[in-house]
């Protein structure tokens, strides 16, 4: 697959990261395969997450293609640089052409990357979170690698003003070990799994991050359960059952 537009994205998005002094710290990368087809199912609570999930792959030499709305495609904007990077388009409407892609680029020894919570994560844990990436792998018959980002939610998250101006901000990111997966596994079952590897993965960087609250001003940013004042599970899904709500109604 031609990589045109790919590797300029990474040097822009690196220049951008050293621009804002970000400490960036990689755990797990030997995880990841140096060729060959792979699904990596990452955590999301922010908007610059499929930039770190990106990085996270990058020790070992690989370009992740992601799986994203397909507002994103039509914007004129971001459509082009998504197509010519190769990432795969979602159309709720019409999914099964979007997972045939994925399958084929995985067949093809492709990285494929999904956010399996499906949105930003308002509390900060790992929410329900849908079985394709498990479908995926076992189907191709390639390692799903379950990753976790945190720290990014401090710059750009849902609901909170850009700061993408702050300087020094720790990031964590961690790659757990493969999970195999054949297409006769127990779906519901190797989900749960998943779920539960990604909420290890997170709450383990959770509890090593270098930074704290500056105050309670600033607490926004940790999960209910370590004494930030981020909403709890069961708010944050109540608010995003009001958001769904206000768009339908719109």
């Amino acid at each position: 697959m031609s990589d045109i537009i790919y590797p300029p994205v990474i040097a822009a998005a690196k220049v951008m990261l050293r621009l804002l002094d970000m400490r960036i710290r990689i755990d797990g990368a030997q995880h990841i395969p140096p060729s060959g087809g792979a699904v990596i199912a990452c955590n999301h609570v922010s908007y610059l997450d499929f930039i770190l999930c990106g990085l996270g792959a990058r020790p070992a030499g690989r370009l992740v293609r992601f799986m994203a709305k397909k507002e994103v495609f039509d914007h004129r904007v971001s459509g082009p640089l998504m197509r010519g990077m190769h990432h795969i388009p979602v159309d709720r409407a019409s999914g099964l052409a979007s997972y045939r892609q994925a399958l084929g680029a995985l067949r093809a020894g492709e990285v494929v990357g999904v956010f399996p919570e499906a949105t930003i994560s308002r509390s900060f844990t790992i929410k329900d979170v849908k079985s394709g990436a498990v479908r995926m792998a076992g189907v191709a018959g390639v390692p799903l690698i379950p990753m976790t980002v945190w720290g990014g939610q401090r710059l750009w998250t849902k609901g909170r003003p850009r700061t993408l101006n702050r300087r020094h901000v720790p990031i964590s990111i961690t790659v757990g070990e493969p999970m195999t997966l054949g297409r006769r596994d127990n779906q519901e079952l190797a989900t749960a799994e998943l779920r539960a590897r990604l909420s290890n993965l997170l709450d383990s960087a959770q509890r090593n991050y270098p930074d704290t609250p500056a105050g309670p001003d600033d607490a926004w940013w940790q999960p209910a359960h370590l004494g930030g004042s981020a909403p709890t599970p069961e708010m944050a899904a109540a608010l995003d059952a009001a958001g769904s709500a206000d768009r339908h109604s719109g």
